[in-house]
């Protein structure tokens, strides 16, 4: 599912300064990056405390079978390379 929170795309017909339509752009690119690194330690800190409670109620630190499921999901909308970032996110957020 996407969001349509992203701001629309600057228009990209016959820009008078090609320049000016990178910067711009690219500036979308960083709020993103800055976006998605408030949410992945957002993630990191709810999967710690997950896996703290699972641990004191005598389970494991790492539930395989739900981390199937993420790798499924991420690999489903966005192909192999989204098997990746959630092979980066899952290790990211087992803690140490």
């Amino acid at each position: 599912m996407r969001s349509s929170t992203v701001t629309p795309p600057t228009p990209t017909t016959a820009p008078d300064d090609p320049e000016a339509v990178i910067a711009a752009e690219r500036a979308r690119i960083d709020a993103l990056d800055a976006r998605i690194v408030a949410l992945v330690r957002d993630r990191m800190e709810i999967s710690e405390t997950i896996q703290r409670v699972r641990i004191e109620s005598g389970g494991r630190r790492v539930h395989l079978a739900r981390e199937m499921e993420i790798l499924d999901h991420y690999s489903s909308e966005l192909g192999s390379a989204g098997r990746d970032l959630a092979m980066t996110l899952l290790r990211l957020c087992r803690g140490h």
